[in-house]
């Protein structure tokens, strides 16, 4: 079965499914809000996929996003502002143009020319500015360190990862030195955003870091909790197995 084949059997389902008198009654009331948690969940639960290598796994997951894409499609269709074959020759559209040396006359330019082209794009759109379409959606962290890069492109950036080091211990500053509960907040985002800029300059994807320290405290927590005799220990007593579940993994992170 082709891949065309496939998606309209898709799209068969999922309009059978909203199906206003015959369908299910959960998706034929669903809006771009209320599926839009679903989106995001189902493209991190992708990219865990990924993480893991599970191939089996990843096949499932990606049919659940590419329903999710049928999904908004479809309840914008039914509400007259585009259909799923202009959500496909929109990307299309963009992906020739914004590779004329392999779709156009160019000859040269290469991958590099895609920003170049993302950039005139943006400049042409009613907000012109390098951090404009940032998605407010994106994980904190990752946001951040958009932000960041949109503004480096334009040369707001510190030259060295040294800069970015000397503005984390700023900012570390300022949070001790705080005493306002409200004031403090604002000083910890500072801090965290001074971080994420420490972690690009650094050539480290801070969302990835953060995941990975995840992983790490939950597998290292997970091995202290097993053992005998836990709930009643001291705190102590606690960051000593802590300490030994470290060792027994040979890290000293």
């Amino acid at each position: 079965m082709t891949g065309c084949v496939v998606l309209e059997r898709l799209v068969s389902v999922m309009r059978r499914l909203r199906d206003p008198e015959t369908g299910c009654e959960w998706d034929r009331v669903q809006t771009f809000e209320t599926i839009a948690p679903y989106t995001i969940e189902e493209a991190y639960e992708v990219a865990d996929a990924i993480r893991r290598r599970d191939m089996a796994e990843l096949a499932d997951e990606l049919g659940d996003l590419q329903l999710q894409v049928v999904f908004h499609a479809l309840i914008a269709e039914d509400g007259g502002h585009f259909t799923l074959d202009d959500v496909i020759a929109g990307i299309c559209d963009k992906l020739e143009r914004r590779h004329p040396h392999i779709f156009g006359e160019e000859s040269g330019g290469g991958h590099h020319r895609w920003e170049e082209i993302k950039a005139a794009e943006r400049a042409a759109k009613p907000d012109p500015s390098a951090l404009a379409g940032v998605a407010l959606a994106l994980p904190a962290l990752e946001r951040a360190e958009k932000l960041q890069r949109r503004a480096a492109r334009t040369g707001f950036d510190w030259p060295d990862a040294a800069g970015a080091r000397a503005k984390v211990l700023e900012e570390l500053a300022e949070l001790d030195r705080e005493t306002d509960p409200a004031a403090r907040a604002e000083e910890l985002g500072d801090l965290l955003f001074a971080v994420v800029n420490l972690a690009r300059k650094l050539d480290i994807a801070p969302e990835e870091a953060l995941r990975r320290a995840n992983d790490k405290f939950e597998r290292r927590f997970r091995a202290i909790e097993r053992t005998p005799g836990f709930a009643s220990l001291s705190l102590d007593e606690m960051e000593e197995r802590w300490t030994a579940a470290k060792t027994s993994e040979g890290s000293a992170g």
